[in-house]
């Protein structure tokens, strides 16, 4: 098995592409140790040292690390534990856990604004923010703000205020004039 790593916008965060498939929908965010008692893989990752944060997509798995420590010493040790998760045969996700969709449910008078949203945010921001690691979730629409909550290698990266801003909040309010502005939300 070789797994290759890339690096994102954020310096405190590598990709990790293991060549096979980590998620088969969705995505899933383990902001600590005690999150990832969901998943072997990301338990598992969480036993090196230094980890502070491991985010799962399609096909890469994100992880997040302490200032204090270089990725030259813990980079060879998240290799082999995603190794060996693979090598063990156990499932990336347990059995009853699910893998997040996403999207928040909103329903209401502003029902087809948000399926606008949500669509742009599948087809356009989620595929371009899952290149560098991350992925975007929407959490809601209310008098035209849109909260959106940053994961992965997008949460806590340098640029993610401008990826909110620029980005996204000059998309949305080119193709839906109900957005006014875009907000992040901690979850």
């Amino acid at each position: 098995m070789f797994i290759q790593t890339e690096s994102t916008p954020n310096p405190a965060t590598l990709k990790f592409l293991p060549g096979q498939t980590v998620l088969e929908m969705g995505t899933a965010d383990f902001p600590s140790a005690e999150a990832a008692t969901k998943s072997p893989l990301a338990a598992r990752i969480f036993t090196v040292s230094g980890v502070t944060g491991v985010f799962f997509g399609n096909d890469f798995v994100t992880v997040t690390k302490d200032d204090a420590v270089e990725w030259d010493h813990i980079k060879p040790a998240i290799l082999g534990a995603v190794m060996e998760h693979y090598q063990s045969g156990q499932p990336v996700m347990a059995d009853d856990a699910q893998a997040a969709s996403g999207h928040a449910e909103h329903t209401g008078e502003d029902g087809e604004v948000v399926d606008q949203i949500k669509e742009l945010l599948d087809s356009r921001v989620r595929p371009a923010v899952a290149q560098d690691g991350g992925d975007i979730t929407f959490h809601g629409f209310d008098r035209g703000v849109v909260y959106l909550h940053m994961q992965g290698a997008c949460a806590g990266c340098p640029s993610s205020t401008l990826t909110l801003k620029m980005g996204i909040e000059n998309l949305l309010r080119h193709y839906i004039p109900e957005v006014t502005e875009v907000r992040p939300v901690a979850v």
